[in-house]
């Protein structure tokens, strides 16, 4: 197979027609890396939209970005914007690179590996760190955490907002956030801010949470 037949274009629309934008995705369907558009990144786009007088000028670093829609989300309202993923998975930030000129956004694209310390890292100091299903392998949990803890430390006022499929109730993510020590300061059903034209797309049960 050729990788031309396995990459599509998804585009994203975020508002209303004169009060809004779009933006087009790169989904890639590569054996070695999967670059999908998940529920959990739709839903927390979404949400960045509707915040968007909270990241209009912003400091934004979004982890395990892949497709980066809530990252670009950002960007397109105003944000100033890190996306990161994997130092080692070069084809993914190409990736992002690339989605970025299609949607004539200027943001930063980095390789940022959890629980590694490079010296990128200490360049950041973000309002918010967008993290769209970034809980789903519990392997990499405490690297996840160990890096959004410094990254959470490095600005006062700094929040790490994370959409997730709840599958095994709060009790994980409650741990690694007191393991941490860390705060939930909101908590809210991922499907209660979307427009109903968007929800019926998906199901499952995936929270929003805002962490300090």
């Amino acid at each position: 197979k050729s990788g031309k037949h396995m990459v599509k274009f998804s585009r994203h629309f975020f508002g209303s027609i004169g009060n809004g934008f779009s933006i087009d995705i790169i989904e890639n369907l590569k054996e070695e890396y999967g670059l999908f558009v998940w529920p959990c990144s739709v839903i927390l786009a979404e949400y960045v939209w509707q915040q968007k007088s909270r990241f209009s000028g912003a400091d934004v670093v979004e982890l395990g970005a892949g497709t980066s829609l809530p990252g670009l989300a950002a960007a397109k309202i105003g944000a100033k914007v890190t996306l990161t993923d994997n130092a080692e998975r070069l084809e993914v930030l190409d990736n992002m690179r690339e989605v970025c000129d299609l949607n004539d956004v200027k943001c930063n694209v980095m390789g940022l590996t959890w629980g590694v310390w490079d010296p990128p890292i200490f360049n950041l100091h973000p309002n918010f760190i967008l993290g769209a299903d970034v809980l789903y392998d519990a392997k990499a949990f405490d690297d996840l955490f160990a890096t959004v803890s410094f990254l959470l430390r490095r600005s006062s006022d700094s929040i790490f907002i994370t959409t997730y499929h709840n599958r095994s109730g709060h009790h994980l993510i409650e741990l690694l956030i007191e393991k941490w020590k860390l705060k939930c300061t909101k908590l809210v059903d991922g499907f209660s801010f979307m427009p109903s034209h968007k929800a019926s797309k998906f199901s499952g049960n995936i929270q929003l949470a805002e962490i300090v």
